[in-house]
């Protein structure tokens, strides 16, 4: 009986050992273990056995069967892995193999123009604020030294909701929130949507300014030229001829108005520039110590600089689009242009 059982288990353990399917593998489970199995048989055949021999036997039979069915177990596991390996291998996909019909999408000129003033202003040290679109008449008008009766209100042509909230016809408003909560010395910079009313070639009821502030000691006018002077010449290029032309605001004193050469003519003139050879780009100035006390800041201890550039027309120039209403129009073939 002792060998009967060593060569039944011998036996099982070759079979085992050339499957290599999971039919073949139930097929030894069922030769061995099934309810006409050897094992089974074996278990039968204990009969003609001598009584006191029994327990010994039955124990090396029990052994030899939970053997032979954790032989089978561990070979179920590995088939079934190899199995779904096989399956995963034949039925792959690569998700990474562009396909010819899929049409590619790009970053829309507005907001390449954004990424770039952002990335070179966050590479000065400014930080980045955003504020409400719909405003109070206080932080937009107000504060900025431009009261009810200000002449300087004509200059815009304002979305009013009611008597004191509008649509913000400038971030500056986010200029006035980071006077009033932080703490100089700081820099800032407020990028997003503003609205007036007014709509042309070059104008639109909805655009986007990128203001800046600067607030600190011993800020001066050289600081701000300085500084717009390296910003225009890292967006067009270090050859880049920068001019600046005395103009008013009535929340920077003095102010000035910036002009670059144009990119596509490098100054000589063209239909661009009007053969002027300049473009007007964006507003700039020392803040008006009145903005500064309204929002409680030390005017004799601190100075400042704030500058805003029209982002929809710097797009325009550095793209030669013609028509601002180009960019809103969502015309697939003017934005297949720019991929």
């Amino acid at each position: 009986m002792l060998e009967q059982i060593e060569q039944l288990l011998n036996s099982a353990k070759t079979s085992l050992k050339d499957c290599s399917d999971l039919k073949t593998l139930n097929d030894i489970r069922v030769e061995y273990l099934g309810k006409q199995g050897k094992i089974t048989n074996l278990l039968h055949s204990m009969k003609d056995v001598a009584k006191e021999d029994r327990p010994k036997l039955g124990q090396l039979i029990n052994n030899a069967r939970n053997e032979i069915e954790l032989l089978i177990l561990n070979l179920q596991n590995e088939l079934n892995e190899k199995t779904l390996a096989d399956k995963i291998s034949k039925e792959k996909i690569d998700i990474f193999e562009p396909s010819k019909q899929v049409e590619k999408g790009e970053i829309h000129p507005l907001n390449k123009v954004f990424d770039k003033l952002i990335d070179a202003c966050v590479a000065m040290g400014f930080t980045v604020l955003t504020g409400p679109e719909v405003e109070y008449d206080y932080y937009n008008f107000e504060a900025l030294n431009v009261p009810k009766d200000h002449p300087a209100r004509d200059m815009q042509d304002t979305f009013f909701i009611s008597d004191n909230i509008l649509m913000r016809s400038q971030t500056s408003s986010v200029q006035v929130r980071a006077m009033q909560s932080l703490k100089p010395p700081f820099k800032i910079v407020s990028p997003g949507r503003t609205y007036r009313a007014d709509s042309d070639a070059t104008h639109s009821p909805v655009f986007h300014q990128f203001e800046g502030l600067v607030v600190d000691e011993n800020v001066s006018m050289v600081d701000l030229k300085s500084m717009l002077t390296e910003l225009l010449k890292m967006l067009f290029g270090q050859n880049t001829k920068i001019r600046f032309r005395p103009s008013y605001f009535p929340f920077t004193e003095p102010s000035v108005e910036v002009d670059a050469t144009c990119p596509s003519c490098g100054g000589k003139g063209c239909k661009l520039c009007k053969n002027t050879g300049y473009m007007e780009l964006l507003g700039a100035g020392m803040v008006n110590p009145k903005v500064l006390e309204m929002s409680g800041i030390d005017s004799k201890k601190y100075s400042g600089f704030a500058f805003g550039p029209g982002v929809d027309r710097l797009a325009m120039v550095v793209n030669k689009i013609p028509d601002l209403r180009m960019m809103f129009e969502n015309d697939i073939r003017f934005l297949e242009q720019f991929k």
